[in-house]
């Protein structure tokens, strides 16, 4: 058997869509980033032969989500989520199961769609507790009535 490419991948991700059609195929790309971003602040190591060195809980992806998408999408993470499809944390599972399914994720015996379940609220996560933060210059948005 070959190597796998980039486009083996992405062809099997079509595929999961078309079978499954509730959520975008933004919402897999998503789902991997988020991954990546989880193994990276939990320090896992990818090629190790030690499980626990290298797995991901179905809660520990779940924060991660969060995290990564509130720094990637901001107060617009939960409307970006809907346009995807997703509108509660049981939808990240569905997701993350529809990819061990293609065989593109892996699972322990541990690991289930229950994990998920009601982790957090979207309105709440993404709406009332984002804050705007930092200096904002809007000088040159003035500028344009000839204001400084």
């Amino acid at each position: 058997m070959g190597k796998k490419t980039v486009f083996d991948t992405w062809k099997k991700l079509q595929e999961v869509t078309k079978k499954d059609n509730r959520f975008s195929i933004h919402a897999y790309q998503f789902i991997f980033e988020s991954l990546d971003f989880t193994a990276s602040k939990l320090g896992k190591k990818y090629n190790s032969s030690r499980e626990e060195e290298r797995h991901v809980t179905g809660q520990e992806l779940s924060e991660g989500i969060k995290q990564y998408a509130s720094k990637k999408f901001g107060f617009m993470a939960r409307i970006i989520f809907e346009q995807w499809g997703i509108t509660k944390s049981r939808d990240f599972g569905e997701i993350v199961f529809n990819l061990v399914e293609s065989g593109l994720m892996g699972k322990t015996e541990s690991d289930s769609l229950g994990d998920f379940d009601n982790l957090y609220d979207f309105k709440v996560e993404y709406d009332d507790k984002f804050k705007f933060d930092g200096n904002f210059d809007f000088t040159y948005d003035w500028n344009i009535f000839g204001k400084k």
